[in-house]
């Protein structure tokens, strides 16, 4: 995508529809493509042994990978699925599993196509809101750093019951407010930028989980290993950042997204944000 007029970029971030996000992950996706040096488009989670984003990301596409036993799975749903990175990795290490990358950005889903056809994977363009698959076809669904995004989060979650074989799991990895928006929007500030979502705080999604019929049955907040260190290593190596970011972006970007990452880290020290990975069943 062209650099976009940046009142555009702003009216993408406040309304938050679903083609202002596709045209904000369009724009911004490049962004953490560079400042990651991989296409998996989440924050990743990081211990003693991480060295860079793209190692944090595929531990926390591992960490999602085992908490949903895909080495037991047969048809998986990944939902939200980005450039498919974590759906590679899966596949990668359960060649046996049938798995569906479902996402609303058909450019993303083009970009991913190829490797996908390679590995056998579906790819479908869709809201995640109503999706076109049969009642009780999978027994597995995961929205790994996506359902964030997803409006009204309940419609989702409704599709998750509808489609999840009985035993099935569903994952979520979720960014989430420590508590209810009312209460903590006004202190994420300009981290609404780089953090461009419903803002659901973990009770809400925990009611609307429940309120469905769904039972959770494991909740892990990883959000100490997440923002943090992530926040950290931009600010440590920045300037090797900021020189291959400005090839592609105005330097007005890097410079908000500098300033995003200090208060990412800030509202991490403060529990206004954390990061939840949740398991359901039916």
């Amino acid at each position: 995508m062209n650099n976009p007029n940046p009142i555009d970029v702003i009216l993408w971030t406040l309304r938050r529809g679903e083609g202002d996000v596709v045209n904000l992950y369009n724009y911004l996706s490049g962004l953490m493509q560079v400042s990651t040096g991989g296409n998996f488009l989440n924050f990743g989670y990081w211990d003693d042994t991480t060295k860079n984003p793209v190692d944090a990301q595929t531990n926390l596409c591992n960490m999602v990978k085992d908490m949903a036993h895909l080495d037991d799975a047969v048809n998986v749903l990944d939902v939200g699925s980005g450039f498919s990175e974590p759906a590679f990795l899966w596949k990668k290490t359960n060649p046996g599993i049938s798995i569906t990358c479902l996402n609303i950005n058909s450019k993303q889903l083009k970009t991913a196509s190829k490797q996908a056809r390679i590995q056998g994977i579906n790819m479908l363009n869709s809201t995640a809101v109503k999706i076109p698959i049969s009642d009780q076809s999978h027994d597995r669904i995961i929205a790994l750093e996506s359902a964030q995004h997803f409006r009204p989060i309940q419609d989702f979650i409704s599709e998750t019951r509808r489609i999840l074989k009985k035993d099935g799991v569903t994952i979520l990895a979720i960014p989430v407010l420590s508590k209810p928006s009312k209460m903590s929007i006004t202190k994420i500030g300009i981290l609404k930028f780089t953090w461009s979502s419903e803002h659901y705080d973990i009770e809400t999604v925990k009611k609307t989980i429940e309120g469905t019929g769904l039972v959770i049955t494991e909740i892990k907040f990883i959000g100490s290993n997440v923002y943090l260190p992530l926040a950290d290593y931009y600010v440590q190596n920045r300037q090797i950042l900021r020189k291959e970011i400005l090839k592609r972006y105005p330097s007005y970007v890097e410079k908000i997204l500098f300033r995003s990452m200090l208060k990412m880290k800030q509202a991490a020290v403060d529990h206004t944000i954390e990061y939840a990975l949740i398991k359901c069943t039916k």
